[in-house]
Formats: structure tokens, sequence, C-alpha cells
């Protein structure tokens, strides 16, 4: 006997042995098996689904984000160029109003001058007219002294009185 042939009973119990394990695993081994295979690769499906939904959301959401932060942006530059021209028309009234209001001092300062002015003149011909008629008072009171001047002085005035009723 050779080692390297089999004996006829040998080779039978072994197809035997063999058939009878290929079957009780057919029976009972290779549907779990190919069911374990299955559901890991149902498994695996579902995984790869779930990551490419993932993926998805995600692009979904960084589209969303891009998009949101654009607007954020867009937002951010309005409201600093609103802010900007507030800020330069809040300037440009105050200064036109602290214009406004030198001019209204400054109008008000010439109408307060031009008054004392005039003021100030109205007490100069105030003055002068009373120093006139203090003058005159004082020249009437030396001229009138005497009754001839006194005469000459009241015919006088009585002729320009008739001569100008008689314009008249």
């Amino acid at each position: 006997m050779s080692l390297l042939t089999p004996d006829f009973g040998l080779l039978f119990w072994m197809l035997l042995s063999f058939g009878l394990v290929f079957g009780v695993l057919a029976r009972f081994g290779f549907p779990v098996i190919t069911r374990m295979v299955d559901e890991r690769s149902e498994y695996i499906r579902r995984s790869l689904d779930a990551a490419d939904e993932a993926n998805r959301r995600l692009t979904e959401i960084q589209q969303q984000s891009d998009a949101i932060l654009t607007e954020a942006q867009s937002r951010q530059s309005e409201i600093l160029k609103k802010a900007a021209d507030d800020g330069n028309r809040i300037v440009r009234e105050a200064k036109e109003q602290a214009a406004a209001e030198t001019k209204k001092q400054l109008s008000d300062a010439v109408n307060r001058i031009e008054a004392e002015k005039r003021k100030a003149l109205a007490d100069i011909r105030r003055q002068a007219a009373l120093l006139s008629v203090d003058l005159a008072e004082k020249i009437l009171h030396r001229e009138l002294e005497r009754s001839e001047s006194q005469q000459a002085l009241i015919e006088k005035l009585l002729e320009e009185v008739e001569s100008e009723t008689a314009k008249n």
C-alpha cells in the first residue's frame, strides 16, 4: 500500500463523511452563513446609503451656509454703508445747523448794534437839542434883557405870523 494512493474503504468513508458534513452544513450551516452574509451586505448597503444621504445633506447645509454667509456679508455692507451715509448726513446737518445758528447770532448782533447805534444817535440828538435850547435860551436871555430888543423881537415875530397867515 502506498501513501499516495488511498485505499477504496478509506476513500468511501471519507466521501461519506464529507457528504454527511456537507449535507449538515448545506441544511443548517450554509443558510445561516448566507443569511448572515446577506444581512451584513444589507447593513453595509444601508450604511452606504446613509453616508450618501449624510454627504448630500452636508453639501446642502454647506450651500445654505455659504448663501447665508453671502447674505450676511451683503447686509453688513448695506448696514455699514447706511451707517456711513447717516454719519455724513448728521455731520452735514450739524454743519448746516451751526452755520444757520452762526448766521442768526451774527444777524442778532448786527441788529443789536444797529439798535444801539440808533439809540446812541437819538441820545446825541436829544442832547444836542437840549444844548441848542439851553444855548438859545442863554442867547435870548442876554438879548432880551433890554426892553427895546424885546419889543423888536415881538414885532418881527408878529410880522412873520401875519405873512404866514396871508399866504394861507
